[in-house]
């Protein structure tokens, strides 16, 4: 994905904003928070900032565990994973992300599927 996606949708400044709003979402929907229980929540929104940068081609390498090994204890299923991705597309469009990159960073997202639910 070309850096300009990380630069379109305004760099890091856009990303932790994004990243506040989609922890926002998550953290309110019944579904999905007994997974963040107990959680170190800075360390979290700390991680999903440098794997939006990255995955969105900024100057940012991912440097969390792999997708499998970061979500094997969670038993997370296909509906968990779909309600986590759709918060995070709100999330974008919410934050004035355009249609061509909120497509380009979720391309990237959905691509890990099989990882987090470990297939």
């Amino acid at each position: 994905m070309a850096q300009s996606v990380y630069s379109d949708i305004g760099g890091r400044v856009a990303v932790e904003a994004v990243v506040t709003d989609f922890y926002d979402r998550v953290l309110a929907d019944e579904q999905l928070v007994p997974f963040f229980e107990g959680m170190d929540m800075d360390e979290l929104r700390a991680h999903q900032i440098q794997f939006i940068s990255a995955v969105a081609g900024g100057p940012v390498e991912y440097t969390g565990d792999g997708m499998r090994e970061a979500h094997a204890h969670l038993d997370i299923d296909e509906e968990d994973f779909d309600a986590v991705g759709a918060h995070l597309e709100d999330a974008l469009r919410s934050n004035g992300v355009d249609e061509e990159n909120v497509e380009a960073i979720m391309s990237e997202v959905v691509a890990l599927k099989d990882p987090v639910l470990d297939r």
